[in-house]
């Protein structure tokens, strides 16, 4: 049996670490703008559309295991080139601890209980369940991921289809809080909101080692892939703010649930909430399986220890894999508390915002290199790329910003006390 993936693994890798639990959550963040939403999902699916098409060359030219920090190393440096892995490596993780959050609470129905303790028991159930898929090998874990991504479509496909008999434009309307701000700043507010789906567009270029053909494999799956998820989130948006009402979808806690009832009645919010989880496993498996993979390539390019790149006999990076899954307990622990269980919307916040600063280096470098390379298209899409990132960063409030640094300067303590040694021994300075 290959330990290497194909186009359908790759693809499912690029859906699956994008549709999570935003794709339940979003109807409801989006309801106090009404129909200005639109724009916003049109504005933030052209801007992702744009950086797939920029990680797709980034990974044609470089088809090599990590991601972002392959591509940075070649126009910014080794030293710019760790700190981004670094981060990325971080965020990824800590992303994952609120996806694990989700999808355990999302089955609430059937734990029948509120005791939080019973909840970090299931956390770190699920979170060792998935740890031990993915020890199993990359294949392993990439079919593992094409099965959670059919399942995804079922209630994405069955209950935005079953909505639109239900649907009535008048029920988009703009809240009055929002009624009095002007259009671009509503535009800013709903691009912002938007996205938060697409987090994770990159991340099937991170185990591109382990891909078959990876050249021509990564860059379509990228593309296709996020033309499918921009499809599915703006879709599922749509039907789902048109069948309740703004003022009363605005304070939902389970969009998805309460348009169920409405559409089928009787007990169809159990079903929602089993597809619900699913989606969030599904997340959590893509996530993981990239986590490994980033360390991994870090390792293999000696930005971090060599136990990283470490494989078993499943040619999975188990070290990498294990500690990545293992530095998600903490907020697990952290959240397991009622009272600050909110705070996951906060990390998700900071974790988007690290993000941005990692895509827009990595369109700039696309940007630079297509440019010296005279292929003006190409140029032209890295460039609405960079602009695309530098104007979500912009409208990002100032203290979600400095907090995010704070992934990037974590990095510090591993940077003085050993990767600039290795850099000496090496002969990089």
């Amino acid at each position: 049996m290959t330990n290497k993936i194909g186009f359908w693994s790759v693809l499912a890798l690029v859906v699956g670490s994008q549709i999570g639990s935003a794709v339940f959550m979003l109807p409801a963040s989006l309801a106090p703008f009404g129909i200005y939403s639109l724009a916003g999902w049109a504005v933030s699916a052209f801007g992702a559309i744009a950086l797939a098409v920029v990680f797709a060359d980034l990974c044609f030219r470089f088809p090599k295991t990590g991601g972002p920090h392959v591509y940075i190393e070649h126009l910014f440096g080794r030293n710019v080139a760790f700190f981004t892995g670094w981060t990325y490596w971080v965020v990824s993780s800590v992303s994952s601890a609120a996806v694990i959050v989700a999808a355990v609470s999302y089955l609430a129905p059937f734990i029948g209980t509120e005791d939080p303790m019973v909840y970090l028991f299931l956390e770190i159930l699920l979170l060792l369940v998935i740890c031990m898929l993915n020890l199993f090998g990359v294949a392993i874990a990439g079919r593992a991921e094409v099965l959670f991504t059919i399942l995804k479509f079922l209630p994405l496909f069955i209950v935005p289809v079953a909505a639109i008999s239900f649907f009535d434009s008048n029920n988009f309307t703009i809240s009055q809080a929002n009624a009095s701000l002007d259009n671009v700043t509503i535009l800013a507010k709903t691009t912002l909101l938007t996205l938060w789906g697409f987090i994770g567009i990159e991340s099937a270029t991170t185990p591109a080692g382990s891909v078959k053909n990876a050249k021509k494999t990564i860059p379509r799956a990228v593309i296709i892939g996020t033309l499918i998820v921009a499809s599915i989130y703006i879709f599922n948006s749509i039907t789902i703010m048109g069948v309740i009402p703004g003022a009363e979808l605005e304070v939902s806690k389970a969009p998805y649930v309460d348009v169920a009832q409405r559409i089928f009645g009787g007990h169809w919010h159990m079903f929602i909430a089993v597809a619900a989880s699913i989606v969030c496993i599904g997340t959590l498996n893509a996530w993981v399986l990239v986590s490994g993979q980033i360390s991994l390539g870090l390792a293999e390019d000696k930005m971090l220890p060599s136990i990283f790149a470490k494989r078993n006999k499943y040619n999975a990076p188990y070290f990498s894999i294990i500690l990545s899954s293992l530095s998600m307990v903490p907020l697990l622990i952290l959240t397991s508390n009622n009272t600050t269980a909110g705070q996951v919307a906060e990390v998700i916040d900071f974790s988007v915002t690290s993000f941005l600063f990692i895509y827009l280096l990595c369109s700039l470098v696309n940007l630079v290199l297509s440019f010296r390379e005279k292929r003006i298209i190409v140029t032209l899409i890295s460039l609405v790329s960079v602009i695309f990132c530098t104007w979500v960063i912009y409208k990002t409030p100032i203290t979600t910003i400095g907090i995010s640094s704070l992934f990037t300067i974590s990095g510090a303590i591993i940077y003085f006390f050993w990767y600039r040694k290795t850099l000496v021994k090496t002969g990089y300075v």
